[in-house]
């Protein structure tokens, strides 16, 4: 490929290689489907897994659930998985389907443009290559891009500074003055490792999480083998799982008030390991169960309670040279400053610039919120489909399941396409209207609207994360494209 656009038009291009892009690739390589590119802006594939490798990252969805149906692995170590054995299964897929030809590496969208009258993306790479296709797919996800908060003077700090999911391995924390700020999912799998370590941490909150214990412990070896020799065990064990775990939809989307009963186990876990009652009051939420991610972990806890740990409550006022100064006017010195800030969620497809009919772009027509038919299809934008896009996510099974729903979905627009001899698919406005009123009533009862904020919604309140129902209502209304909500160009 050089700088000018070379080659034919393909037939599909995928933005990113995380389980969404290498899922979409396997899929399409099955049915039949050889003519697709998938792009990845980093120098290898596994999206989230591949960047998030700090210390102690793992899953807090079961192996099992949180891998392809389509492609099990029996031999994974924990009933949690790692970050490496994750990335490695991705990696695995690759090998396993043949994908590597159909991956290129280090090619960074920065723009995909309609051109109507051919019926082709144009997508433009950041080293000036161009590329065409017919489809259009986005597997960038939710959780790409670092969001770090807008700190006064942090440009003065004299200390090394960086974001989780940029995990700095050459620097040794050993005998270090560390500030870890943020208290979500990546901070209580990376403090507890680097305590024993540091000579002071000091844990910067703005508000606390529910943390309940993690059921997670090695497989053993006779289970290993018995799931190789007879895969039908594993596949019973995914499926308790997912019943497990669908079950607790119940207390998120139905009937708020059951989260009473995980409550009182959270609270029975913090008093186990927290003695100290004016730290345990620091860490006990004031908003529901549930309005936030509930985060899993048995030795987040047992690491604030050591003596060389200080939770911070103060609101951070701004940074200088040696460190944190909190709106109570106290400097907190520091060597080492860690954000575990979490991701820009809700900016779906940004900072790429992705132009549609008529020349509109799409995070115009997102400026609200962004939104999508079934949070695959975005009208004005034919041909035009997202993986893991709004609404979306879970708040308690795997999303592994909900993209397999959304494969099956997007082949079959592309089968369409085919069979039908269309130029384009484009999702009629009303219809998806008609279905985003649906979803933003359905999240007013569910656990996410009582009363918190969360990245689950946007700076105007809009809902535009999570799905507000059950997996499996969401695999049925993504079983098959319904042709009527769609104008379909010939």
């Amino acid at each position: 490929m050089s700088g000018s656009e070379s080659t034919a038009p393909l037939r599909v291009v995928i933005i990113g290689s995380g389980f969404a892009g290498v899922g979409l690739a396997i899929r399409l390589k099955q049915a039949g489907i050889e003519d697709f590119l998938l792009l990845e802006k980093a120098a290898e594939v596994g999206g989230t897994w591949r960047d998030n490798d700090y210390p102690g990252a793992a899953c807090d969805v079961p192996s099992h659930l949180y891998s392809f149906s389509f492609a099990p692995k029996a031999d994974w170590s924990r009933k949690y998985a790692p970050q490496a054995e994750i990335q490695q299964y991705l990696l695995d897929c690759v090998e396993r389907y043949a994908l590597r030809r159909h991956i290129a590496c280090n090619r960074e969208v920065v723009a995909a443009r309609f051109d109507a009258p051919a019926a082709l993306w144009r997508i433009k790479l950041a080293n000036g290559e161009e590329l065409s296709a017919q489809v259009l797919v986005s597997a960038c996800g939710q959780l790409n891009r670092p969001a770090y908060p807008p700190l006064a003077g942090i440009e003065h700090f004299a200390g090394e500074a960086f974001h989780s999911a940029r995990w700095r391995h050459d620097l040794d924390l050993s005998g270090k003055r560390v500030a870890v700020i943020g208290t979500g999912a990546s901070a209580i799998q990376f403090v507890p490792q680097i305590q024993p370590k540091v000579a002071n941490l000091q844990l910067f909150q703005r508000s606390p999480a529910y943390v309940l214990p993690k059921p997670d412990r090695a497989y053993r070896r006779w289970e290993v083998a018995l799931k190789r020799r007879w895969p039908w065990l594993q596949r019973i064990d995914r499926g308790l799982k997912y019943l497990q775990h669908e079950l607790r939809a119940l207390a998120f989307i139905n009937f708020p008030g059951l989260m009473g009963l995980f409550r009182s186990g959270f609270i029975r876990h913090l008093a186990d390991h927290i003695a100290d009652p004016e730290l345990r009051t620091r860490l006990e939420p004031d908003y529901p169960m549930g309005c936030k991610r509930i985060l899993i972990s048995n030795d987040y806890y047992p690491a604030l309670a050591q003596a060389n740990v200080q939770v911070v409550s103060e609101a951070i006022r701004e940074v200088n040279a040696g460190g944190i100064v909190t709106a109570d006017g106290h400097q907190h010195a520091c060597d080492v400053l860690i954000f575990a800030t979490g991701f820009a969620a809700s900016e779906f497809l940004a900072p790429m610039q992705i132009t549609g009919l008529d020349g509109v772009e799409l995070n115009q027509r997102w400026k609200e919120g962004a939104e999508a038919y079934k949070g695959i299809s975005v009208s004005g934008f034919p041909n035009l489909f997202l993986l893991y896009g709004p609404n979306t996510n879970l708040g308690h099974s795997s999303i592994i399941y909900m993209l397999e729903s959304q494969f099956r979905y997007v082949l079959s627009c592309i089968e369409t396409l085919r069979e039908r001899a269309l130029r384009y698919l484009d999702v009629k406005p009303q219809a998806q209207l008609r279905f985003n009123r649906q979803v933003q009533t359905a999240v007013q009862r569910t656990i996410w609207a009582q009363g918190c904020d969360s990245w689950y919604r946007n700076d105007s309140g809009k809902h535009t994360n999570n799905w507000p129902g059950y997996t499996f209502s969401y695999r049925h209304i993504t079983r098959a494209p319904e042709l009527a909500d769609y104008e379909c160009t010939r």
